[in-house]
């Protein structure tokens, strides 16, 4: 493990008490940093990445995303869609049949690639292959620490393609988080996926449940998406969906619940009681004409709200932007919502990592992870504390990332990709792999 210095930057600590401090360096004893501090030229290390004129911040943190999405990009035949059920139908259940174990690694390859151009360093993922079910946490896995970024990996459980592979399916969950426990890798970390409530049936939630509740495992699952979502909960069993996850003992502080755009007081306190987080998508919802998440009313009740990005982008700071405009569109207020959508990025992701991986992310401290984004940022205006979210929203976002280091090792400096995998035969095997896929779609 070497020493690295990120030297003379503006840095952003972010954490409880976040500090703009001009001029600082930030120094790295492998995966961890150990000082902050004035800048001093004579100080010196293993390497040295040059932030002289730049911003230096935590690298950003991804609270819910679909790696397999990757080959969806510029797939024009799934036919036109009426309503959510039918996007599933007509694109994203088509596709993720398809997929081989091949597509599953190269898919996160180009996923977590354009994660590091973004300074997204964590990523937490929900999957599905039901043609490749066991074996693709171990292939997504692989690429990861190609790569060299964290994530969170799970395998959605359904009931859409039958028995068995909804069988299979808890397998793979309960296998990939016993491997995580057993190997400890400090990159990895596993929570038991399932799907939705509406492609559950009672006999194979509960199974689920018992499987990761056996284990002490988070589940992460989407909530409440659709409205069609209640409404199918509602008629088959009786009572709305984070009820029934309730009473199935899937809710948790351990748990992430993805969406929740049609959820109701009741079940809103059912989440803040239960310590559920949930991860806010708003592109997504927005691509998908669902709704807009009321996340005022839920960070108001007492919930943890994260911000994901379903697959849409890695960049992080783009979501942002669409969480705020998205809430400042639905409340008709132009005055709605900065401080609780700078916070999901800022505050809770950062809350929801450091849990799952027991280490201090998202923050910029002595002790705390080495992950870290370095901007081409100028401010034309005074860059403080109290200014910060300001340039965040509104400067930040618009800028360039320069360089991404992860638990101590630079990925990308300078703009160039310090990787080690080959980005551009990356793409080239990505391109021949969709292609064979959208023959199959």
């Amino acid at each position: 493990m070497s020493r690295l210095l990120i030297s003379n930057g503006t840095v952003i600590t972010l954490g409880e008490r976040n500090a703009v401090l001009a001029g600082h360096d930030v120094m790295c004893d492998g995966a961890v940093i150990t000082e902050i501090a004035p800048h001093d030229p004579a100080r010196c290390a293993d390497w040295v990445v040059d932030a002289a004129g730049r911003v230096v911040m935590p690298g950003f943190i991804n609270a819910h995303t679909h790696f397999y999405s990757a080959f969806a990009r510029g797939l024009g035949k799934a036919a036109p869609s009426a309503d959510f059920r039918e996007v599933l139908e007509h694109l994203w259940w088509r596709l993720d049949r398809t997929l081989t174990l091949a597509d599953c690694r190269v898919s996160a390859l180009v996923t977590l690639i354009d994660a590091v151009r973004h300074g997204t360093t964590t990523l937490i993922d929900h999957h599905a292959s039901p043609g490749a079910v066991r074996g693709s946490l171990a292939a997504i896995a692989g690429a990861v620490g190609e790569v060299g970024l964290r994530a969170c990996l799970c395998y959605e459980v359904s009931d859409r393609d039958g028995e068995a592979v909804a069988a299979a399916g808890i397998e793979e969950n309960v296998e990939f988080i016993e491997r995580c426990r057993r190997d400890r890798d400090p990159f990895l970390r596993a929570l038991f996926g399932l799907h939705a409530s509406f492609t559950l049936g009672d006999e194979t939630l509960k199974r689920a449940a018992a499987a990761g509740r056996g284990l002490g495992a988070g589940f992460h699952v989407h909530v409440a998406e659709a409205a069609a979502d209640q409404a199918d909960c509602v008629a088959r069993h009786g009572e709305r969906v984070v009820e029934r996850l309730a009473r199935h003992g899937i809710l948790g502080p351990a748990t992430i619940a993805a969406h929740c755009v049609h959820v109701d007081r009741t079940e809103i306190d059912l989440l803040a009681r239960s310590g559920t987080i949930v991860a806010h998508n708003p592109q997504s919802n927005m691509n998908n004409a669902v709704g807009t998440a009321d996340v005022l009313t839920m960070i108001a009740g007492g919930v943890t709200v994260g911000l994901g990005t379903d697959a849409m982008t890695t960049a992080m700071l783009e979501e942002l932007r669409a969480a705020l405009w998205a809430q400042r569109n639905a409340t008709g207020n132009p005055s709605a919502a900065f401080g609780e959508s700078v916070g999901m990025l800022t505050r809770a992701n950062p809350r929801v990592a450091s849990a799952l991986w027991g280490v201090r992310l998202g923050e910029l401290a002595p002790g705390a992870a080495a992950d870290v984004a370095v901007l081409d940022y100028d401010p034309p205006t005074p860059l403080t504390t109290e200014t910060f979210a300001g340039h965040l929203v509104f400067g930040l976002s618009q800028a360039r990332v320069d360089s991404t280091i992860a638990a101590g090792a630079v990925l990308m400096e300078g703009g160039r990709l310090r990787l080690g995998v080959d980005e551009h035969a990356v793409m080239a095997e990505a391109r021949g792999l969709a292609a064979r896929m959208w023959e199959r779609f």
